[in-house]
């Protein structure tokens, strides 16, 4: 039962944590890297959450933080974009026999099963050109088993995107299908090899055996990789659902659509040029597979055209919309990879930056002291208040001391304990002496200047590191994928791996010469796989030369010519400005040279007062300004309108210390004393560190959107705060006598605040210079 002096707390009660009020006045040095909250919120309803055995599992709506985001976002897109795909292989492998006799002669299937062959390699033909025989009855139905068990785990798959069927049924459902369809496939691949295989080597395995074995190997990566995403949901790391958004949801539709399309107009060529072409090339619907796949990529070899006008003509539509398709499926897959890079790798290195600068971080020498360990006595206090009641908080200080602590002295980073706990006690019968408004302004800019140099680093960081990871991708994809069609076309055009890596350059810039082109029955499904895993790779790496390389190469070229060719005004003058010591040397220079020739016409040497320009506002003219609250209020709309200029025009601006300045005086000047806590927590920041964990730098918007959001709060008090004031007037005017009409002047002195804001009744006395009226008497009813 609670005590009289403590309320009783509700489940719908918030209520402030027991820290004492002075947090407002503490500076943000002080501020732990892992700072409490200043609100306890306690929850209004039960805890949805399972424990069973070392498995956590979350209900869908679970809104905590999540964590696992490759596991959570890449992977369910990596199955979505894997999923289609095998499943178009493996209808490749269903509609074409898996074994072909090469021997030169043949023109039937019943010649193609016998196979006879006089031993003369000469003999053999290439296997574009070979005769494919009729697979066992088994070995097509457990074929069609498997498509079926494919679709099925994609349909579930896409099912569980929409959030038709729940997580925890559709996702194991995908798995087990896929894992079922791989089983298959691995089964029958093997028991051909076992029981029926070709003939060697008069035959050989058809490009619908080898597109079985892809098939296999997709569905088993995708099945992998949607395993590790469900055990992130059973280790606790997210709820019940993939962590995806609506252009996420695009990609996977967009992803689906290109190889319904990819599938669909090998199908049509194939019928197409079978039926109304000549037969100068085998199309089967594996090569009209790789015809559409080359078509569409843009390569051209030119190792099979279409033959026919219908042929031609269907090319028309077909080219043009699966280049379109191609273009909005790249174009998504490379702005959510920039997206997941900005929002993990480069998030975290950030985040890494500023501890390390905040570590290492000290504002005087008590607190190096401390740091250091030292014991420092308080200095002695001056009693200037009544009794207060004393507060404890205890705060975590890190020590960073890079000779000290070597590598195996090193606390561990996950560890949770504090190198140093220190004991505050913050009581208003004593006052600390406080620095000047002007050395806080300025040890604030150091902290700000600091934070500018982490995001300047953080950019160059997060160009050049998704420039080195493009371009490890790329080089992979050229080695590995040469060294595979090197041992591919061996055998059939003795390609050597210079020849290959000559072949796979000039496929991967689409330039497509022709000389050399896939011809054996592996090479050409492999290369369909690697061309489609080749585009987004050099989409890309691409981007990340436009963003580094290109935009450098561009950024000299546009400077030399400002210089040279096309002369630009005003750019000697910034290049001085960028380099002080010279502008100085210049006008130093200059000035003697003035100075020399006025002594010698004898003219009086010295600036002309009347001429000088005013000088810019410094930052001790920015501390010493106190403006009153109308003025402020003035100001502060006219600062939304500029903030919400800069938010549409140029989201991507930075604001100088010296605009900050203005921003957090007009953030924080509609907070009363002693509701900065329910403000900030109700509305959002009022006082931040520049390089703590709320800084506004380490929004995931831009700086403007951030300003807008917090002048517009600032707007909202300011307003209430004025209504509330008139209000209560209105309230005291009807309960009061009522007085007649009179006049009445008052002016105030400089400095001073208007009677009746609401704003400026804390402690500040009205001094009254000229007071004149007529008269104010009660009126008698």
């Amino acid at each position: 039962m609670a005590s009289p002096q403590e309320p009783s707390r509700r489940d719908s009660d918030v209520y402030l944590d027991a820290r004492p009020q002075l947090w407002r006045n503490r500076r943000s040095s002080a501020r732990s890297s892992q700072r409490r909250a200043s609100l306890v919120i306690e929850p209004t309803k039960p805890d949805k959450r399972l424990h069973w055995w070392r498995f956590t599992l979350r209900d869908w709506d679970d809104d905590e933080e999540q964590d696992w985001w490759f596991a959570s976002t890449a992977i369910p897109l990596l199955a979505a974009t894997l999923g289609p795909l095998a499943n178009v292989f493996s209808i490749a492998a269903l509609v074409t026999y898996w074994r072909q006799c090469d021997v030169a002669g043949v023109d039937n299937e019943y010649d193609a099963i016998l196979c006879d062959w006089n031993g003369d390699k000469t003999s053999f033909v290439t296997h574009l050109e070979g005769v494919t025989f009729a697979d066992p009855k088994w070995c097509l139905v457990l074929n069609v088993v498997s498509l079926v068990m494919g679709f099925v785990g994609n349909i579930f798959l896409l099912c569980n995107f929409t959030k038709r069927i729940r997580y925890i049924i559709a996702l194991p459902v995908t798995i087990v299908m896929w894992y079922v369809a791989t089983g298959i496939l691995i089964g029958i691949t093997v028991a051909m090899e076992l029981y029926v295989p070709p003939m060697r080597p008069q035959q050989t395995y058809t490009q619908g055996f080898w597109y079985a074995v892809l098939a296999a190997c997709l569905y088993t990566v995708c099945s992998m990789l949607l395993m590790v995403n469900m055990l992130g949901y059973f280790l606790g790391h997210y709820p019940q659902n993939f962590t995806l958004t609506e252009a996420h949801r695009t990609l996977i539709l967009q992803t689906m659509f290109f190889f319904i399309w990819l599938a669909g107009g090998a199908g049509v060529m194939s019928v197409i040029e079978k039926q109304y072409g000549n037969s100068k090339f085998n199309w089967s619907y594996t090569n009209a597979l790789y015809f559409c796949d080359v078509s569409i990529l843009t390569i051209g070899f030119g190792d099979m055209v279409p033959t026919c006008n219908v042929g031609r003509g269907i090319m028309f539509p077909y080219a043009i919309g699966g280049i379109i398709m191609l273009g909005l499926m790249v174009s998504s897959i490379t702005k959510f990879a920039g997206e997941l890079g900005a929002e993990n790798i480069v998030h975290k290195h950030i985040e890494r930056s500023r501890a390390r600068t905040m570590e290492r971080t000290v504002r005087n020498s008590m607190e190096l002291k401390t740091r250091q360990g030292i014991i420092v006595e308080a200095p002695k206090m001056a009693v200037d208040a009544p009794p207060m009641p004393t507060f404890e908080r205890e705060t975590t200080i890190r020590i960073a001391d890079d000779d000290a602590n070597s590598p195996s002295d090193r606390p561990s980073a996950k560890s949770d304990q504090p190198i140093l706990k220190l004991t505050r006690r913050a009581t208003s019968l004593v006052t600390k002496p406080r620095a000047p408004k002007l050395i806080l302004l300025r040890e604030e800019k150091d902290r700000f200047e600091a934070m500018r140099r982490i995001q300047a680093d953080n950019v160059k960081f997060k160009n050049w590191s998704a420039l080195g990871f493009s371009a490890i991708a790329f080089a992979l994809l050229w080695g590995v994928g040469a060294a595979v069609f090197w041992q591919c076309e061996q055998a059939s055009q003795d390609m050597t791996y210079f020849e290959a890596l000559y072949f796979c350059y000039v496929s991967l810039l689409t330039i497509g010469y022709g000389d050399l082109a896939p011809q054996s029955n592996p090479g050409r499904p492999f290369f369909v796989v690697w061309s489609l895993i080749a585009v987004p790779v050099m989409s890309i790496l691409v981007s990340h030369l436009g963003e580094t390389v290109i935009s450098k190469f561009k950024e000299s070229s546009s400077r030399l010519a400002d210089f040279t060719l096309l002369p630009k005004e005003g750019v000697y003058r910034h290049f001085l400005e960028r380099h002080p010591w010279l502008l100085i040397w210049l006008q130093t220079r200059k000035e003697r040279k003035a100075a020399a020739h006025r002594i010698e016409e004898g003219f009086p040497v010295g600036d002309d007062p009347s001429t000088a320009s005013p000088e810019p506002k410094t930052l001790d003219q920015l501390a010493s300004e106190v403006p009153s609250h109308h003025e402020l209020a003035l100001r502060l709309s006219k600062a939304i309108r500029a903030t919400a200029a800069d938010a549409k025009n140029d989201p991507k601006k930075r604001y100088s210390y010296e605009e900050w300045v203005v921003f957090t005086q007009f953030i924080r000047f509609t907070a009363k004393n002693g509701e900065d806590v329910e403000i900030e927590a109700a509305e959002g920041m009022i006082e931040w560190d520049w390089i703590g964990e709320d800084s506004p730098m380490l929004t995931k918007g831009s700086e403007a959107d951030f300003v807008l959001d917090r002048l517009t709060e600032s707007m909202g008090r300011y307003i209430r705060r004025i209504s509330a004031a008139a209000e209560m007037s209105k309230t005291d005017r009807a309960e009061s006598p009522v007085f007649r009409r009179g006049q009445w002047d008052e002016k105030i002195q400089e400095g001073g605040v208007a009677v009746g804001d609401p704003e400026d009744t804390a402690g500040t006395e009205v001094e009254v210079v000229r007071r004149q009226g007529t008269w104010i008497d009660p009126q008698e009813e």
